[in-house]
């Protein structure tokens, strides 16, 4: 898939935290606009950003190319009030995508980080890509909380070419998992959104993460499963035989199931408070 590539300079890039991310957040931190994993569920397709653009969801990413400066001069003004700065990078993009391996503007922003560190920050991604900078984050580690978050939503790689055809497979994340857990770096699988997966997947996950986290296409999309509904999700999981995991309550049997297998305080599910402490 072609994939147009602009450099942009960013007016800002913290901003305030809002809906979902309203669990113990302060600020959202997107390195980039857009995203080159085109996962069909994103709800960033039916946000504005997307909506008034012409070119489709998946093959277009503007690089904030003044990321890491802006960082350093508006974490520094923050600073200056008592309050936390409590950073979720990324909420509409993936700071791990395939074009950070030659911008690394994520890269840039957590060595400002590591000069300038927030109080707490979770990396969100889906990319293997991130066993790069491990040793970045072990400093940053060292002088704020950290929190890496590694997006699983099954542990069926059939399933996960149906949804997300251009992501990294899921046996790579979760050795990568693996990795900055066995770094010493706090980490979670997020399962967001909830996709079929087999009775195994909390066996699987155990001793990989600190944390798991359950989102679902009806709370996690920002509407109440409204944009998930205009992008043709119900469709899809009827076309596969899928439907009976499309429900409003699939998060309360899935947290069940979880708990099963894992301590209860290692699970939430996405209306809860994040986990900040």
């Amino acid at each position: 898939m072609n994939i147009q590539v602009k450099e942009t300079q960013a007016k800002k890039i913290l901003t305030e935290a809002k809906g979902y991310l309203d669990v113990g957040f302060t600020h959202s931190l997107n390195p980039y606009s857009g995203c080159g994993f085109s996962c069909l569920y994103c709800y960033v397709r039916e946000m504005p950003i997307q909506r008034f653009k012409d070119i489709p969801w998946g093959e277009w990413v503007d690089i904030k190319t003044n990321a890491a400066e802006n960082y350093r001069n508006e974490i520094l003004k923050l600073r200056k009030k008592t309050k936390p700065v409590n950073i979720f990078m990324s909420s509409a993009t993936d700071p791990y995508q395939p074009i950070e391996r030659k911008a690394t503007i994520t890269r840039g922003l957590l060595e400002e980080m590591n000069e300038h560190p927030p109080n707490y920050v979770q990396i969100q991604t889906r990319s293997p890509l991130i066993k790069r900078d491990i040793e970045l984050i072990v400093k940053l580690q060292e002088k704020c909380k950290v929190l890496v978050s590694m997006t699983i939503e099954t542990d069926r790689e059939d399933i996960k070419r149906i949804f997300t055809p251009y992501a990294p497979g899921i046996t790579l994340r979760l050795k990568a998992l693996q990795e900055l857990h066995d770094a010493g770096i706090s980490t979670q699988a997020s399962i967001s959104p909830v996709l079929p997966f087999t009775p195994d997947f909390p066996k699987i996950l155990e001793g990989k993460v600190d944390h798991i986290w359950i989102d679902t296409l009806s709370i996690g999309d920002g509407s109440m499963g409204k944009r998930s509904e205009r992008l043709g999700m119900p469709t899809l999981f009827k076309e596969h035989g899928l439907s009976k995991w499309y429900r409003k309550d699939i998060h309360v049997a899935v947290e069940k199931y979880f708990r099963k297998f894992l301590p209860s305080e290692m699970v939430r599910v996405s209306k809860d408070e994040a986990f900040l402490e």
